[in-house]
């Protein structure tokens, strides 16, 4: 017999910020048993809702943009000056073959990572689409209980692809470079469109200049996008995750944000289109899940499925095969 967790001692732990039972509680959403699952739900029906929701930041940008050491020194400052506890979220490619984390932010954060008050987890993208992993949005929600004030979210970094962070953040923040091929790479409708801060990272030294013309150029193309939702005009400037005066000023750049988005209405509004979001996306998983598991269970459709030579237009098939699932009677 499998010997249960006491969920009422997680979710005190969690709620008093016990980070052993916190990353007790995200591996069992991450897992994909049925059993696993049922456990998740009965924990967040424990928790009910966090007293203080956090700001959450979505960090993305093309490979090389310097994201890990960027959140690193963002990290430090807020925790450091403002006394702010962070969690960090890192989602990293998944292995092939093991399913796991292939890079590991963590490693790449030492300083944030002995922080006592920054929480990192790496987690593996497990195929998933967007950028983010699977559950991040029920890592998000158990981080808001365990207190933490700001929570970033780092994507994968594969660019345009990733605008499902867009749904798991109320700030989506876009690192570029300068000298990676073409000075406003990913600059068309895509994540472009959906940031609401752009920064040209690596600005010091040689590159100062550079990242400052890059800084004009991708201002004159944000103009030509649509505007947001919010009404906010996306601010793009150039910083080195380097310079402490610089991370000062990215901060007030987000704390100017947040001021914004609160002051018109938009963060509660944008967090109920977000809810709205998610709820359809897991019904649509459930519903996979239930459909594939019918499929299984039928002998010719499991050969079809299978079969190694041409079958049926898979269009006409899907068809029959969903029109057979909805008149089942089993």
């Amino acid at each position: 017999m499998p010997k249960w967790p006491d969920l009422s001692l997680w979710a005190d732990g969690i709620k008093q910020g016990n980070r052993a039972h916190l990353g007790r509680a995200i591996s069992l959403i991450e897992s994909s048993l049925e059993n696993d699952n049922l456990l998740a739900e009965q924990l967040f029906e424990r928790l009910g809702k966090p007293e203080n929701p956090s700001f959450r930041i979505g960090i993305t940008g093309v490979p090389g943009a310097g994201k890990s050491t960027f959140i690193e020194q963002l990290g430090l400052f807020i925790t450091q000056n403002l006394e702010q506890k962070i969690a960090v979220l890192a989602i990293d490619p998944s292995s092939p073959i093991s399913g796991g984390s292939i890079l590991g932010d963590k490693t790449r954060m030492n300083d944030l990572a002995r922080d006592p008050l920054a929480f990192i987890r790496p987690s593996p993208s497990g195929g998933s689409l967007g950028g983010v992993a699977k559950r991040t949005l029920e890592t998000i929600r158990l981080c808001e209980f365990a207190g933490y004030n700001y929570i970033f979210i780092e994507t994968v970094g594969i660019g345009q692809s990733e605008a499902v962070v867009k749904k798991l953040s109320d700030l989506l923040l876009l690192l570029l470079i300068t000298g990676a091929g073409d000075q406003l790479q990913g600059i068309k409708r895509g994540i472009m469109e959906l940031a609401d801060l752009i920064l040209i990272n690596k600005a010091d030294g040689e590159n100062l200049l550079a990242a400052k013309r890059a800084v004009s150029e991708t201002n004159q193309a944000v103009r030509l996008l649509t505007e947001s939702e919010s009404g906010w005009n996306c601010k793009v400037s150039h910083c080195s995750s380097m310079s402490q005066k610089d991370m000062e000023r990215v901060w007030i750049q987000i704390k100017d944000y947040f001021q914004f988005i609160q002051s018109v209405g938009w963060f509660e509004k944008n967090r109920i289109h977000q809810s709205h979001f998610w709820l359809y996306t897991h019904l649509e998983e459930r519903l996979k899940r239930d459909l594939m598991g019918w499929i299984s269970t039928r002998t010719e459709a499991k050969s079809l499925l299978n079969s190694d030579s041409a079958i049926e237009e898979p269009f006409v098939l899907s068809r029959k095969l969903y029109a057979e699932y909805k008149g089942r009677t089993d």
